[in-house]
Formats: structure tokens, sequence, C-alpha cells
């Protein structure tokens, strides 16, 4: 190795772990500080841990149902207040003076005024005493909702307790005022009683503001607490059965730990447990990576993606806790897993989704319960998109992701209440929530694709259509070409899903790794037709060098046109650096005396480097040569599959991809059925004689 490449590898070496310690600074850095609620307890179950004593005093909290049950008796019981209102009883008595005089000069013109004032003077009197006594509405629908059928009237500063029966309605002051004017001996009391109908009216008000406000400062004040618990004192034994009762003294000790962040205990060494842990999770990453994912353990895209989305999620999780939010199951965590799903491997989105799940676990309520039903909705997240081949698959995923979470949930809160009563079924809209954000899935995959150049699933599907512009004009211009593309795809495809590997990948790379051939159709004995070989008129070297140059040539459309440089690898590799062995043994029949550089007739390579690279080079070179079969059969088939194939492991094709002979020997077996099926070959049989 050269200095050059040292300092190279020195600097991507160095690069990658300031990128680790970045990631565990700035994860450390979100996450809440102070020290966590260090026991787990369910209810109706034993508690497994020592002995139990108070640290410190704190107040028993008392639960969400008592004290919506205090605050629906409050609402239910609030009795509704109302004014007498000595305003509006002296428009009343204005008003009635008023009526009185009209009608009273209309009949009399301006005679009889002592008549006149004496009977305003007693129908004032005896008004003044209803409207001390009060005028209501019949029925008021403030005080109908209350079983107690009660008020509180406020007369001035002062409040009393009162009954609709304990005043008047409009119609009943009338009546009894009439019953106390009808002893005038006087045809006059006519338009006395006229002028009090025209000015009776309600003096008794509904305050609705004083109403609500004295309502909600009773709910305000509605404690939260219910005893106390002193330092020291002991809360619950090895053994013993978590009740209610234990079980609220055991929540207000783990809320009143939570709201003690940063007090209780050193704050540095706080930090320090929590580097400690994300350290250790950042690191397993890493072997897993260095162990089992080489390729992208040694590219730093890759790497930053990865480490990328970790964070990200994790401060997205830190987020929600510094906000108090009312529930974190609205975080889509199962977007993690998907996402690495499509754009790297199964076992890798498990891997990552188990360790950022367990993190999140010690800083969130109810860890148990947490990483429950994010793993097992990251599970059926990863494998309802196994094998990504439609894009409704995101949306048949979000719906089994829901019903794992609702599965989950119920079947963990029986557990704990022992009934479907207690179930706290608002979390169902948060889960739904959350899937549906999880479907943010799809155009973040396709940011990432073009930020950092990957390739995954999504784009392979959209490749592998055959009315993809590349593909339709390979199919104009060499259709020998397509037809041979579309069968060799089929048989790479079918290979891969028997051995294991990418089949979308496999299948992209197949439609197009003769791509070149466009440039000179004709010099491909597919796409040759009446018999007429342009080879017969040039010499072997030269008919050598155009069939190597269809791999440049590919190259060069592929890159032109922007395919993924995963699908341009099996441009490269599909020949490996095999011979073109035609032109070469056709040359060393005619010409024994002349001496060739044989590279001239070898193909540049590389040789595949990976398992979907290595099927695809067997199947086009199986299939290529059974097209030369005059009478297939399933001897000659057989015989041809196990010769092609063997020609491509001596010639060392394979040492850099991983392949097993196994797995080797599986794909012999099935080209040798695929083609078979292709030529119409029934497969010899014997029947034993019994």
């Amino acid at each position: 190795m050269t200095q050059s490449n040292k300092n190279y590898f020195r600097s991507i070496v160095f690069t990658k772990y300031t990128l680790v310690v970045l990631c565990v600074a700035i994860i450390v850095s979100v996450l809440p500080k102070g020290r966590t609620f260090k026991y787990e307890f369910d209810k109706g179950k034993p508690w497994m841990h020592q002995n139990l004593n108070a640290p410190f005093d704190f107040a028993i909290e008392k639960s969400k149902e008592e004290i919506d049950l205090e605050k629906n008796k409050i609402n239910k019981n609030a009795l509704p207040y109302f004014q007498l209102d000595q305003t509006l009883s002296q428009e009343i008595q204005t008003q009635f003076e008023r009526e009185f005089y009209i009608l009273w000069k209309q009949k009399y013109l301006n005679e009889n005024k002592l008549a006149k004032n004496k009977y305003s003077a007693i129908v004032k009197e005896k008004l003044t005493a209803v409207l001390a006594i009060g005028i209501m509405a019949n029925e008021h629908a403030s005080i109908k909702k209350t079983n107690a059928n009660e008020f509180y009237l406020l007369n001035g500063n002062q409040a009393s307790l009162s009954e609709p029966n304990s005043h008047y309605t409009i119609a009943n002051a009338y009546q009894v005022l009439h019953q106390q004017l009808s002893e005038i001996k006087s045809t006059d009391t006519t338009i006395i009683f006229s002028a009090l109908q025209n000015a009776l009216s309600e003096n008794i008000i509904y305050d609705e503001t004083l109403s609500i406000k004295i309502n909600n400062d009773a709910l305000v004040n509605i404690s939260t607490y219910e005893g106390m618990v002193g330092q020291g004192d002991l809360i619950i034994e090895n053994g013993t059965m978590v009740d209610e009762a234990k079980f609220r003294v055991l929540e207000s000790l783990k809320n009143e730990y939570d709201r003690r962040l940063g007090v209780l205990g050193n704050k540095y060494l706080v930090v320090l447990g929590q580097t400690l842990l994300v350290s250790l999770i950042i690191t397993l990453l890493m072997v897993f990576l260095s162990m089992f994912r080489k390729d992208i353990y040694a590219d730093l895209r890759k790497m930053f993606l990865i480490l990328s989305i970790v964070t990200g999620m994790l401060l997205v999780l830190s987020w929600a806790l510094r906000l108090n939010l009312p529930s974190l199951y609205f975080i889509p965590y199962c977007i993690v897993p998907i996402i690495i799903r499509v754009i790297f491997d199964t076992r890798l989105a498990l891997y990552i989704h188990l360790l950022v799940v367990v993190l999140a676990g010690f800083f969130v309520p109810n860890g148990y319960e947490f990483i429950f039903l994010q793993l097992t909705a990251g599970m059926v997240a990863i494998n309802s998109i196994k094998n990504l081949l439609r894009r409704s698959q995101f949306l048949i995923s979000a719906i089994l992701i829901y019903a794992t979470y609702v599965i989950g949930y119920i079947g963990i809160s029986i557990i704990h209440e022992g009934s479907f009563i207690p179930i706290d079924w608002d979390h169902l809209l948060w889960f739904l929530v959350s899937v549906i954000l999880s479907l943010v899935a799809y155009p973040v995959i396709y940011a990432f694709e073009k930020l950092f150049g990957i390739t995954t699933e999504v784009t392979l599907m959209e490749y592998t259509n055959i009315n993809n512009k590349l593909l339709r004009e390979l199919s104009y211009k060499a259709p020998g070409t397509f037809q041979h593309s579309l069968q060799v795809a089929n048989l790479a495809e079918a290979a891969i899903f028997k051995i294991g590997g990418n089949a979308l990948l496999v299948r992209a790379g197949a439609l197009y790794h003769d791509i070149g051939k466009m440039e000179t159709p004709e010099f491909f004995i597919e796409n040759q037709q009446r018999g007429i070989n342009p080879h017969d008129d040039l010499a072997y070297e030269v008919s050598a060098k155009i069939i190597i140059r269809h791999v440049y040539a590919g190259i060069e459309i592929a890159s032109k046109n922007r395919l993924p440089s995963e699908i341009i690898d099996f441009i490269r590799t599909h020949h490996g650096n095999t011979r073109v062995d035609y032109f070469y043994q056709s040359f060393l029949k005619n010409y024994p005396e002349k001496s060739i550089n044989e590279n001239v007739f070898r193909y540049p390579g590389p040789i595949p480097f990976a398992k979907e690279q290595a099927v695809l080079m067997l199947a086009d070179s199986v299939e290529a040569a059974s097209r030369s079969l005059k009478e297939p059969s399933e001897q000659t088939i057989s015989e041809l599959v196990e010769r092609i194939i063997d020609y491509k492991i001596n010639q060392q094709q394979f040492i850099n991809s991983d392949i097993s002979f196994k797995e080797i020997y599986i794909i012999k077996q099935l080209f040798k059925e695929m083609l078979m099926s292709m030529y119409h070959i029934r497969m010899g049989y014997q029947i034993e004689n019994s």
C-alpha cells in the first residue's frame, strides 16, 4: 500500500469515527437529564424487587378516573347564579308610569290630575313590593339541568340560595297585582291593568359569566392528591401483589421522580450514564456492520445515512418527551425499520429497530410496554415489505402495523386491568396517527435516494417496468437481445428466489445487461435475420473487439441515462474476464502458426463481486448457449448446463462473489427444469411394476 493510499485510508477511518462520536454527542445532548425510576411493575402482578421504602416525602395522586368523576359531579351539581337587577326594576317602574300617563291622557286629557297621581302612587307601591320579590323566566334552562332545582340569587353583594317557586313569573306577578288593585272602586282600573301588562318584564336575570367562572374555579381547585407517604415509609414488600392501591402509590412515586429531573442525583453522572448507554448501542451497530455488512461499513455515505436516521428518531423522541405530549405513541417509530428495510435489507432493519427501541425504552414511561409494542409493530413492518413488488404494499403494511398496535395494546390492557372497561381507547387514535405518519417513509426514501445516491427497491421496481424508455428502445433496435434479456431475467430471478438474494436487483440487472448491443445489434446472432452474418467479412480479432465492445457501450449508455450504479455493475461483470471463445478458437484453428495476445479476446472484467451478479452471469451464459441446441432434449440441456456452469467455475469467475457450491448445484437443477419447460420437453420417468 502506497503512502497516499495509507493517508486516504486513515482519513476515511478518522471521518467514520468522527461521525460516530458526533452521533453519540448529539443524542446524549438532547436526551432528558435526571435520574429515572429503575423499577418495572404491573397492576395485578407481584412486586419482583426488594422491599421498597419511600426515598422522600410525596403525595399520592388520584387516578384519572377519580378526578374525572369529581369533575362530572361538580358539573352536574353546579348551581346557576341569577341577579336581582335593580336597574331593571327601576326601568319597569318608569315604563309603567309612561304607559299609565299616556293612557290617562288619552281618556281624560289634563283633567283629574289628583286622581291620576293617587292611583299612580298606589300602583307603584304594590309594584315595588312585587319587584322586590323578583320576576323571572318560567323554567329557566340553567335550572332545569340541575336535580336540586335551586339557584343562587345575587341582590347587590349578597348571595342567597333560592328556588323558582319563591319568585314570580310575569303571569303570576300580573295576577297578584290585578287581585290587589281590583279593590279600587273606580272604572279607571282598566287603564292601570293595561299599563301594567305593557310594563311588566323580568328583573331576575341569569348571570352566565359568573356561573361559568365559579364552576371553573371549582374544577381548578379539585385536589389531585389524596394522602401522603413519608420518607422511609414502607411502600411495598417483595412478592406482594400490586393491587389498585399499591399501583397508585408506585405510580405517584414514579411521577415524582419525573418531576424532580435534574434535582435528584449528580447531573454530570447522569450524563455519563447516558453516554455509556448510547455509546454501547452505537458501538453494537458499528460491530454489526463491520462483521455482516462490510459494504455499508466501508461506504461513508451509507454510514452517514444510517447514523442520521438513528439520531433523527431519537431527536424526535426527546422532543416529544420535553413537550410532555399526551401520548408518545403518535411518533412513527416504524418509519425507521421501513426506511432501512427498503434501502438496505431485512436483517439490518430489524437490528437497528431493536437498538433504537431498546435505547428509547430507558427514557419513556412504561418502558416494557413501549418496547413490546414497538418491536412487534416493527417486525410486522419489516415482514410486510419483505419483497417489495408493488407500491400498494406500503398501504397494506400500514394496515398490518395498526392491527398489531391495537391487538398488542388491548392485550396488555386486559392483563393490567382484568377488564375491557378501564381501557383508554384514545390510544387507538394515537396509534392511527403514528401509522399514517409512517407513510411519510415513501417520500423520505425518495429524498434519501437522491441525497445519498442509493438505489432502493422502489426505484428498482420502476426500472424493471418493460415500458421504461431505455427498454423500449432496446426492443426496437435489438428485438432479439430484448427477448434474450427477458429470458435471462426470468432465469436469474427464479434462481435468486430459490437460493436467497435481491430478486428485484437481479431482474433489473438482467434486463439492462446487454443494452450495449443497441450500438451494433446486427453483429449479435440473436438479432441477425435471413442468415446474414457481418462477422463473415471481418478478422477474428475485429469481431472479438466488436463483441467485447458491447460491455463498454452498455456502461456508456447506462451512465448517459443515469441508471443506478448497482445496475451498471451487472453490465460490467456479466461476462467477467472470460474469453470470447468462438473467435479465439477459430483464430487458433485457422492460424496455428501465428502468435496472438489472448487479452485481445478477453472481456475486461471485473468478475462478479456479488451473488446476484454471479447468478446473472450463469443465467446469461446458459440461456445464450441453449439457443444453439439443434435438437433440445433432457440430456442435451442437462449436459449444456453442466458444461457452461463448470466452465465458469474453472475460469474462477465466482471467487469474489458470495455464492456456495450448494447454491450453484441448486441453480443447475433449476436452470435444467426451466429450460426444458421453455423448450416443452417432458422429463423422463419410469413406471415400476408392482
